[in-house]
């Protein structure tokens, strides 16, 4: 049950989104026991980010929430991932993407709890 959640400063068309949705699918992967079968996705373009106090460059703050326990190897080889994913669909650098982690030990699905 992960979920990634965008916020990018620049426009996403849909092409675009429908790329990265398929690209974050498959590289969701990476981490032990996540597959695209259970990931959600969510994209929040036009967002008004600034970093270091500018906001000149396109920029992007992403959210992975999963299901379970932390995995720090797993998330940073999905960060690696995250960050060429946005960079290559989105032209957003590297330096200017913060990616965050939550590991959740409760999430609800379908009227329950795991």
């Amino acid at each position: 049950m992960p979920f990634i959640d965008s916020k990018v400063s620049i426009s996403i068309t849909k092409e675009q989104e429908e790329t990265l949705k398929s690209r974050l699918g498959a590289a969701i992967a990476i981490i032990p026991g996540k597959s695209e079968s259970w990931l959600m996705t969510g994209f929040e373009d036009n967002y008004h980010l600034y970093f270091r106090g500018d906001d000149s460059r396109p920029a992007a703050f992403i959210e992975v929430k999963v299901y379970g326990r932390e995995n720090p190897s797993a998330f940073d080889a999905l960060t690696a991932e995250i960050t060429k994913i946005f960079g290559e669909v989105l032209g957003i650098e590297a330096d200017h993407i913060y990616v965050k982690y939550e590991a959740v030990s409760c999430w609800g699905w379908n009227g329950g709890n795991f």
